[in-house]
């Protein structure tokens, strides 16, 4: 699920270059430091993933939410590389990372389970610590409950289950608002409407990108609307429909740290009310981090700091 300005963890503007390239990085360029990361291309089946790695020592793989660009940890990944080997990656289906057909979109949690399967065999085969945020902290349960030996500690940031919510229809029946708004009036009606259900400040109205805002946040709104679009047609109704399986998530409790933003709780908004109910069947406590849904991109120093001391003391 998006955030950071706008609903998509995004500067929220209607950006007017939807190009897929790495802006103020020149064309396209992999297996070379850009920005501190070693930039790759990875095939796995049935995609290309875009790949960003930093830094040296266990592995931290970071699963991304419903914008699917990786730019938005770039300044926690920077901080926690004195640490970590950080991955960070574009899941498949979003900008730079193709899909070499239709997509499935039944199969696509499983997809992108596997496609962290395969990252973390890249590096070493685990186990990795895993931050997952929204739809990511979906795939991050899943994994952890496909494939708990690959895995040592699973951060799952305000995952967007309607199952956990007490009034589960009631959310069904708003996304399916939302969505006939996006048929009907496009994406940036639906994306204010969407704003405005869950919480998040602005909807989509945000100052627009200018002077002074940092290339790879200039180049992830270039890659925004295509992504916007992605996620509202592959995954907006059919991540939150995730069933989780408690009863295999409990064997595995102690792997799992619900987490949410204090902004988040602070005002009610919808994201964070499933982490309580998640927290409260594995018998685990929030991890609480600054700020709100993205609060990575928005804190990044203080949210680096937190997440390191909390994933050191879990070694």
């Amino acid at each position: 699920m998006p955030g950071h300005g706008s609903p998509h963890g995004l500067p929220a503007t209607k950006p007017t270059d939807r190009a897929g390239a790495v802006r103020g990085h020149g064309s396209w360029r992999y297996g070379v430091q850009v920005d501190g990361a070693v930039v790759e291309q990875f095939p796995v089946s049935g995609a290309q993933l875009y790949t960003e790695t930093r830094g040296a020592g266990p592995l931290l793989l970071f699963v991304v939410g419903g914008n699917g660009d990786p730019a938005v940890f770039s300044g926690v990944a920077g901080r926690l590389a004195v640490d970590f080997t950080v991955v960070t990656y574009a899941r498949r289906g979003f900008a730079r990372s193709p899909v070499d057909g239709p997509v499935d979109d039944a199969n696509r949690i499983s997809a992108d389970v596997e496609d962290a399967v395969a990252l973390i065999a890249r590096r070493g085969g685990g186990p990795a610590c895993v931050f997952g945020s929204s739809s990511g902290a979906i795939v991050t349960l899943d994994l952890v409950t496909r494939h708990p030996d690959l895995v040592s500690t699973a951060v799952v940031h305000e995952p967007p289950i309607l199952e956990l919510l007490d009034d589960p229809d009631a959310w069904v029946a708003r996304f399916a608002g939302i969505f006939a708004t996006y048929k009907t009036a496009g994406l940036w009606p639906a994306m204010a409407q969407f704003g405005q259900a869950v919480g998040f400040p602005g909807g989509s109205a945000a100052p627009p990108a200018g002077a002074g805002v940092a290339p790879e946040i200039a180049a992830m709104l270039a890659r925004a609307e295509d992504n916007m679009t992605f996620w509202m047609e592959h995954e907006f109704r059919q991540y939150p429909a995730y069933h989780p399986d408690l009863d295999a998530l409990a064997a595995v409790a102690e792997k799992i740290v619900p987490a949410g933003g204090r902004d988040s709780r602070e005002k009610g908004n919808m994201p964070f009310l499933p982490v309580v109910t998640l927290a409260g069947r594995l018998g685990r406590d929030i991890a609480e981090f600054p700020g709100g849904h993205v609060g990575y991109a928005d804190h990044p120093g203080a949210f680096a700091t937190q997440l390191g001391r909390l994933l050191s003391a879990d070694r």
